[in-house]
């Protein structure tokens, strides 16, 4: 009797016990992406698609229901499909908002490149979006003051935070509230848009929220180099899910672990977090995880998708016909990073800029685009197809044939190389810089020269370099292709140029 006695007073010691941990102790899931401007799969369809990253998320909801899904910034710009007119008015990332709230994205971090699209645009698609955004640095501009950016519906104002706070709950009863802080990188400057120093507001939210929540975690937009900075200064984040760089990365700094998947959902982050509410310690476990054609696309989401790549192909349609067929297998990334591609040749802008002149059968001197033309901000690689070329290019327009005194070529190409950082750098294709002095065609220039040059139309409209226009004396002729010719539209060029790479 006593021995039973014995064993049922063990026993009941260890039911409590585990009890007990248990109760001190809660799991969940983050499922993170960065950097997504395509809804459907890319690269032929071998990768990403937000239909098969809501498989992954529904999945993970099964497994754990306090699975939470995020966007650490740029989503809503570049896109192909933003770029289009349906109805008159262009897109400018309605088909993302309508993915994502179709998804049920619990949190979103301004990035960047949400502020390509005009002030206008950007509180549609703040008002059309059924999640929270963040971020404690960015604020909008107006005659007063700077204000939070808000969601307005039936007139009621909803404001941005600076901070976000869940409360989540164990299936045994226990809570827990989690925060966040967000900041954006200030390398997109317009004039509704106030950025305050991202170190100084990363700190100011932390020390706001950390009393309030059980733990603090980052999601950023901002460069590896400025997350490790914010780590240093906040060593008590377990997480940093950041974004910015589109390659996937995984660094510690002191505890804290910074995470950034690949752009176009090719990759996501899944972080299992584990919280022990007893010692206040925080286990992050992290899986970078493919997404790839081995994934069945979620039914609802596909739809979505499915609708929008309807319209996108019937746009494309009108140019080039089959745009899903593949026409080049790129085996070394091709570089069309707006850092990169406004910066230093890359071997995408020489691509772009070698078929130009291919596509007057070579009889041109030399090929100059400007960078700020190449839009998709990402690297290229595997199976490409039409339609990557019209990422690339989303704005399209004519390739011209100009005859241009070599004195202005120089002052060109010159301007070219000062305005490095910006839009308004040029990827060129034979003109090259030796020994100090341009060459052409493997010639050194000669100012008295006129030369036959193949130019992106937008470069003859003075926006970029503004002495460079068809008023200019030394434009001697400009011919502009007829609609049959494959230099009538730039992306026909690089396609029909491609294919004769196979």
């Amino acid at each position: 009797m006593n021995f039973t006695k014995s064993i049922f007073y063990f026993l009941s010691l260890v039911i409590l016990f585990s009890c007990s941990n248990k109760d001190e102790k809660i799991d969940f899931t983050f499922l993170q992406l960065n950097d997504v401007y395509e809804i459907a799969p890319i690269q032929g369809g071998e990768y990403g698609g937000m239909a098969r990253v809501e498989t992954i998320h529904k999945e993970l909801i099964v497994e754990n229901k306090n699975t939470m899904l995020f966007m650490a910034g740029d989503f809503l710009n570049p896109s192909l499909l933003g770029t289009i007119k349906v109805d008159g008015e262009r897109v400018r990332g309605k088909q993302m908002i309508e993915v994502m709230n179709a998804m049920n994205f619990d949190l979103v971090a301004f990035g960047n490149h949400e502020f390509d699209v005009s002030q206008k645009d950007l509180q549609k698609r703040l008002n059309e979006s059924n999640f929270s955004w963040i971020s404690a640095n960015v604020k909008l501009k107006t005659k007063e003051a700077a204000v939070p950016f808000y969601k307005e519906r039936n007139g009621h104002k909803e404001h941005v935070g600076e901070t976000f706070i869940k409360e989540l709950t164990d299936a045994d009863g226990t809570k827990i509230k989690i925060g966040f802080i967000s900041v954006c990188i200030p390398s997109n400057p317009k004039g509704y848009v106030e950025y305050g120093n991202m170190f100084v507001k990363a700190r100011a939210s932390y020390a706001s929220l950390k009393d309030s929540v059980d733990v603090v975690f980052g999601l950023t937009h901002v460069s590896l180099e400025d997350d490790k900075r914010i780590a240093e200064i906040i060593p008590d984040l377990p997480l940093i899910m950041g974004g910015h760089e589109h390659t996937n990365s995984n660094d510690l700094v002191g505890n804290v672990q910074i995470s950034k998947a690949d752009a176009n959902a090719k990759t996501v982050y899944i972080h299992k977090i584990s919280f022990d509410k007893k010692t206040k310690k925080t286990i992050v476990k992290s899986e970078l995880k493919e997404i790839n054609s081995a994934i069945i696309p979620d039914e609802k989401v596909a739809k979505i998708v499915d609708k929008w790549q309807s319209i996108l192909n019937l746009k494309i349609n009108e140019i080039i016909k089959n745009p899903n067929e593949v026409i080049f297998n790129a085996k070394t990334p091709l570089d069309g990073r707006d850092t990169p591609i406004r910066s230093v040749q890359t071997n995408l802008g020489k691509i772009i800029t070698r078929a130009m002149s291919f596509g007057y059968n070579d009889k041109v001197d030399c090929a100059l685009v400007n960078g700020g033309s190449i839009r998709i901000d990402d690297q290229l690689s595997g199976n490409l197809t039409a339609v990557d070329i019209f990422r690339v290019l989303p704005y399209g327009g004519d390739v011209l044939k100009v005859e241009i005194k070599g004195s202005l070529l120089k002052r060109v190409l010159d301007y070219g190389v000062k305005a490095a950082g910006t839009g308004a750098y040029l990827q060129r294709y034979n003109a090259e810089i030796v020994d100090g002095k341009w060459s052409i065609n493997n010639k050194l220039l000669n100012e008295n020269k006129v030369y036959k040059v193949a130019f992106s139309d937008y470069l003859l409209k003075g926006f970029d370099i503004p002495f460079l226009s068809d008023k200019n004396d030394y434009v001697i002729s400009i011919y502009k292709p007829l609609k049959s010719e494959i230099s009538f539209d730039i992306r026909k060029s690089v396609i029909s140029y491609l294919k004769t790479l196979q």
